[in-house]
């Protein structure tokens, strides 16, 4: 068999299999919303932490539903919530992560037509955030998150494709890597890729998330690239950047 028929048929069965969304809820107050690029890495962060939950695997109580969401696509959605409505979603089974100032709890997943009727309520647009200054070079050996530089996606859209980068980056991590990203408290950072390095990222081995095309972007559009330093450093020297 082919590796194109073989992908197909993996698609095939993600698309077939029962269809679940991770729930992101980010809590964007009107008088301090948070900066875009805090959003993004805290939206990240909550999906490490839930994957490594202890209710999310054996035979913890969201094992089922997440095992469930991990064999068929990935899906992710971000809405917010502001006062009233982010108090009611986090008297909802979930977790809280915190970064600088933002706020994402991440809730086990759903079926795609079965939000709880506290989330099914809340905006998905109005995601829209900024940073009040240009994000930084990220610290030496941390795990970065690339955005593509000819997409342009809403806060809400990125949060989604960063966390599907922090999973991608996750899956392929031993136990040990995963141990030691687990003590940092998944420290990591989003950026957006320089233009003359984009190529050359996705070319390099590392994990790359290609969305499906279901909202803002045309499907199979190369959106993240996962750069773990772990996973670089198994790559060949003459792939590295």
């Amino acid at each position: 068999m082919s590796s194109s028929n073989s992908q197909d048929m993996r698609a095939s069965f993600r698309d077939e299999a029962p269809q679940y969304v991770l729930p992101l809820v980010a809590r964007i107050e009107k008088a301090e919303p948070p900066a875009r690029t805090d959003a993004l890495e805290t939206a990240a962060r909550a999906v490490l932490v839930l994957l490594d939950d202890e209710r999310s695997h054996g035979e913890g109580e969201w094992a089922g539903v997440v095992r469930d969401w991990q064999d068929a696509r990935i899906r992710k959605v971000v809405r917010r919530a502001r006062g009233a409505e982010w108090r009611k979603a986090a008297a909802l089974p979930g977790i809280t992560v915190s970064g600088d100032r933002a706020e994402v709890r991440v809730f086990p997943p759903v079926p795609l037509d079965g939000w709880p009727k506290e989330l099914a309520k809340l905006q998905v647009s109005g995601t829209d955030l900024d940073d009040p200054e240009p994000a930084g070079p990220a610290a030496a050996g941390l795990p970065v998150l690339w955005l593509n530089p000819d997409l342009d996606m809403s806060a809400g859209k990125a949060m989604a494709q960063a966390g599907h980068g922090a999973q991608l980056a996750w899956w392929e991590l031993t136990g040990d890597e995963r141990e030691r990203w687990r003590e940092s408290g998944f420290a990591l950072a989003v950026r957006t890729a320089p233009k003359e390095r984009w190529a050359a990222l996705l070319g390099s081995g590392l994990p790359v998330v290609r969305d499906a095309g279901f909202t803002e972007i045309a499907p199979g559009s190369c959106t993240v690239v996962a750069d773990h330093p772990a996973l670089r450093a198994r790559l060949e020297p003459q792939m590295l950047l």
